[in-house]
């Protein structure tokens, strides 16, 4: 059985990092901001998995958004998934050839399922973490929502699970709107809409604000990995302290990393 994972969430916007809350952005900084208050070269100790995300709302700046992952990932050492309007193939590649082990694709597998099945076929399914944004209706079925959220795609979340598994989806990246960025916690009856036990690994996103919920959910059968955001919340030692509270736990089968051996290896990458 694979480990638990703890996976942080970066989102960027034309030129900065975001705050989000129900998908309202604010902004918080740029690169150089976000380098100043998060010494990544540590943080790669506290967390599995690094997700930058682009959610511009206008016609991304691909060169600019790849230049500031470059900065952001520079020794970082963690796996990394990117994303943002992938609508094509080439832009998946693009991103797998700036440094992405993984894509985040989201409306495309509404829109252009044959291309993320090429994507899948050519990068392996492992590659394609499929996103899926939903809200709570008030009959307490979760429906899908695009474009950062404004707009309906009309289709309830079981049947856009089942179409993100028949396009090649090897990951599930489940965010909820009513809960990003509250930090009251996640919103774990989204789980119920896959049914079943779902076939991929799902990471559950939106509402961690303390490391207790990170464990409430990683203690869950149907987790696999958590992810937040929560840019304020995390500034200075909130996630080593978050990892430690997990690690301290003892019933999660949590990967133990080295701070001292990543910069062991970091000193041999650089000879």
């Amino acid at each position: 059985m694979a480990k638990k994972r703890v996976i942080y969430a970066l989102l960027y916007c034309e030129g900065y990092f975001m705050l989000s809350r129900n998908f309202r952005l604010q902004r918080a900084g740029d690169v150089n901001w976000l380098l100043k208050n998060y010494n990544f070269r540590k943080v790669a100790a506290s967390i599995d998995e690094l997700i930058i995300i682009d959610v511009s709302r206008s016609d991304p700046d691909r060169k600019k958004f790849l230049a500031v992952v470059a900065k952001v990932i520079d020794c970082c050492f963690v796996p990394v998934a990117l994303g943002g309007r992938i609508d094509s193939f080439e832009s998946a590649a693009e991103f797998i050839a700036n440094g992405a082990d993984k894509v985040v694709v989201n409306t495309a597998f509404d829109t252009s399922p044959d291309v993320v099945r090429r994507i899948a076929d050519t990068f392996g399914s492992q590659c394609v973490i499929g996103a899926m944004d939903v809200r709570k209706g008030s009959d307490g079925s979760y429906e899908v929502w695009s474009d950062q959220g404004t707009k309906s795609t009309g289709l309830n979340a079981f049947a856009r699970y089942q179409l993100m598994l028949q396009a090649g989806a090897g990951e599930l990246l489940l965010q909820s709107i009513d809960k990003d960025g509250t930090g009251f916690g996640f919103d774990f009856d989204s789980l119920g809409v896959f049914q079943s036990p779902p076939s991929v690994p799902v990471i559950l996103f939106g509402g961690c604000g303390k490391g207790e919920h990170m464990l409430e959910a990683l203690r869950r059968s149907d987790v696999d990995a958590v992810a937040t955001a929560n840019l304020f919340n995390f500034i200075g030692d909130g996630l080593q302290r978050a990892r430690q509270e997990l690690l301290a736990a003892g019933d999660l089968d949590l990967a133990r990393w080295n701070a001292a051996d990543i910069e062991l290896f970091r000193a041999g990458v650089r000879q």
